[in-house]
């Protein structure tokens, strides 16, 4: 059972770059799911999070209007679409699956995490 996050890599500021997560061992339609980043010195964020269906989501202030997150559960996959990046969403980006089926906030609430994918933005 794991995750698979891709999609990551070197952009400029402004760019737009989209991530993948695709489970596999497992289905998880009827589980949240979760964006997270760790920036260099800082702790793991959350990014973006659905509920089990993707009919509500939440986004951190920092990425709303610009990140919008999917869900494609008959592929077993979720997305982050990252638009009008800028340096500071530079981080290693982490999705996870989470214990509910609600959407949830913290990292404790969530149980399976891939191994992160980095992004670079570059001013």
């Amino acid at each position: 059972v794991q995750l698979q996050a891709s999609g990551g890599g070197s952009v400029q500021a402004g760019g737009s770059l989209r991530l993948s997560c695709a489970a596999s061992g497992r289905t998880f339609y009827n589980v949240g799911m979760g964006w997270f980043r760790r920036a260099p010195g800082k702790e793991r964020e959350i990014v973006a999070a659905h509920n089990w269906s993707g009919t509500r989501t939440y986004y951190a202030d920092s990425v709303k209007g610009r990140f919008t997150m999917s869900r494609d559960n008959a592929k077993n996959t979720v997305y982050l679409q990252m638009n009008r990046l800028e340096p500071e969403d530079t981080a290693i980006y982490y999705c996870a699956a989470g214990i509910y089926s609600s959407l949830r906030l913290t990292t404790s609430e969530y149980d399976l995490w891939g191994q992160g994918t980095l992004v670079t933005v570059s001013s």
